[in-house]
């Protein structure tokens, strides 16, 4: 019941009063330091009360829980030294990882508490020990491996196409070798090795991915951004589209250009994922998944009904007319493609000035131009200059999201040895097996006299207006008038003062 009642309390709007109950409960708890503790038992979905505090955001119930946990260990003068336990925080040894929770929750109060001491200290020590390193080089390697992979499908193995063409508009020269041709020459075992390589990367990625999709669950595996849940469906569908080519050409079987240029287009738009790791280029990756997975896919739909219907439009007045003078409407996937490009003014539209041209098709242009061209791409940059004004006030926020739900998956993925724990064991100053992190803080003088001052004008703020009410009953309603102006006399002459040493507050700060 008291275990209940805690997690109720981390939930309550009243802070202070949340506060005072929390210790008051815990004043009664007969194992305050043992495994039976109140503050350790879990609810039913694993969250302690300190872990719970991290998610729903709440920063007053998470700070007063660590002023609990902390030890002074010295001070002289304005410099101190504070041990933190990290105990729960640290993801070092947690499965379910408080750092983890704070960025895959959905409310953004949760995101503050990374701000927040010591949570910003020890993220801030991961990252430049271990982290930006480790990122660095997995950026590098990958590149590396995007490079082998491009390298092995410009050189794929092709040969001169021995067949008669069956149509003039059939204009192939190569053809796709068979599994026994492929593998002959030296270049042809060079480029074996860049394949295996391919091959293993692609399952390595598999095998990585699929056990964190089975452990937090697909929806909010591809569904956070900071998780980075875009660039994950990207990862997965190349290493996809590499294990369908590589069956393709074991079993000797046409068409593997469409697997290979798939996974050539996501591969290496999967770069993008590395520029999370620096301060210049990681908001505008978080731009980009928002306007991609936000304004563009709504735009898409509106853009496909209007490309259908003109699209349809323009072959059905073209079908009577001779595709040798005018062939960008042949056919109706040829009409498809190329209103999908006049409708984002890659082409102009199709004129031939030898021949007469359908009537309908200069009407039907007109309005396919005022409603694609004026219409609805000023519509799409509009809505794309929203999002950038509402993302941008906290693009700052999410990249630093971003850098801990990255610091968490290394520590996740990279063995103990290259990565040991951070903090200090208890032990070292008898305070059991629990880790800490050790803070050294310098306190301000000037900060104190400041606030000194800032009660002394408020104090004579309020002693003014006391006064000047008190006078304000003892007056009669004869002398109403003159006790006003003197009181307004009394107030402007105090407040003078006052005005006095709110400036003098101010340039000092």
């Amino acid at each position: 019941i008291g275990n209940t009642v805690l997690h109720i309390l981390v939930l309550q709007p009243n802070k202070t009063f949340a506060c005072h109950m929390y210790s008051l409960i815990l004043s009664y708890d007969r194992n305050k330091e043992g495994p039976g503790s109140l503050e350790l038992i879990p609810n039913n979905e694993g969250l302690s009360p300190f872990k719970l505090a991290g998610v729903e955001g709440n920063t007053v119930m998470f700070q007063y829980l660590m002023q609990k946990r902390k030890q002074n260990l010295w001070s002289f003068g304005p410099l101190s030294t504070v041990l933190y336990d990290i105990t729960e925080i640290d993801s070092w040894a947690e499965d379910q990882s408080f750092l983890e929770l704070i960025v895959s929750t959905k409310k953004r109060e949760a995101r503050q508490i990374l701000d927040l001491t010591p949570v910003k200290e020890l993220v801030s020590l991961k990252w430049n020990m271990y982290g930006r390193p480790y990122f660095c080089f997995l950026a590098l390697f990958y590149i590396l491996y995007m490079v082998c992979f491009t390298m092995c499908c410009v050189y794929r193995p092709l040969k001169p196409r021995t067949g008669n063409r069956t149509s003039s508009r059939d204009n192939t020269v190569y053809v796709q070798k068979m599994l026994q041709e492929s593998y002959v020459a030296y270049e042809d075992e060079l480029r074996l090795v860049g394949e295996l390589i391919t091959v293993i990367g692609a399952v390595v990625i598999l095998v990585l991915e699929i056990p964190d999709i089975l452990r937090v669950g697909a929806a909010k595996y591809f569904g956070q951004t900071i998780l980075g849940g875009p660039f994950h469906i990207i990862v997965i569908t190349y290493a996809c589209m590499i294990l369908v080519t590589m069956v393709m050409r074991l079993t000797s079987t046409t068409g593997e250009v469409v697997p290979m240029s798939f996974a050539l287009v996501l591969g290496w738009c999967n770069v993008m994922y590395f520029a999370r790791g620096f301060q210049m280029l990681g908001p505008f990756t978080i731009m980009i998944q928002k306007m991609i997975f936000g304004d563009l896919m709504r735009f898409c739909w509106l853009m496909a009904v209007v490309i259908l219907g003109f699209a349809s439009a323009f072959y059905i007045i073209f079908q009577t007319e001779n595709p040798e003078n005018l062939g960008q409407f042949y056919n109706y996937p040829m009409s498809l493609f190329t209103t999908f490009e006049l409708f984002l003014t890659i082409i102009d539209g199709p004129a031939n000035y030898d021949v007469d041209l359908p009537f309908m098709y200069s009407v039907v242009y007109f309005a396919f131009a005022i409603i694609a061209t004026l219409l609805m791409l000023n519509l799409l940059i509009a809505m794309m200059g929203d999002t950038h004004w509402r993302v941008a006030h906290e693009q700052d926020e999410l990249w630093r999201a971003q850098v801990v739900a990255t610091t968490v998956m290394l520590e996740r993925k990279l063995p103990r040895c290259l990565w040991p724990r951070s903090g200090i064991c208890g032990r070292e100053f008898g305070l059991g097996d629990r880790w800490y992190l050790r803070i050294e803080d310098r306190v301000d003088p000037n900060k104190h006299k400041m606030m000194r001052y800032t009660e002394a004008f408020k104090a004579q703020d309020r002693d003014n207006c006391d006064k000047g009410s008190e006078k304000l009953e003892t007056n009669g309603d004869t002398s109403c008038k003159k006790e006003l102006s003197a009181l307004s006399l009394s107030r402007n002459t105090s407040r003078t003062s006052s005005h006095r040493g709110w400036e003098i507050l101010r340039r000092n700060t």
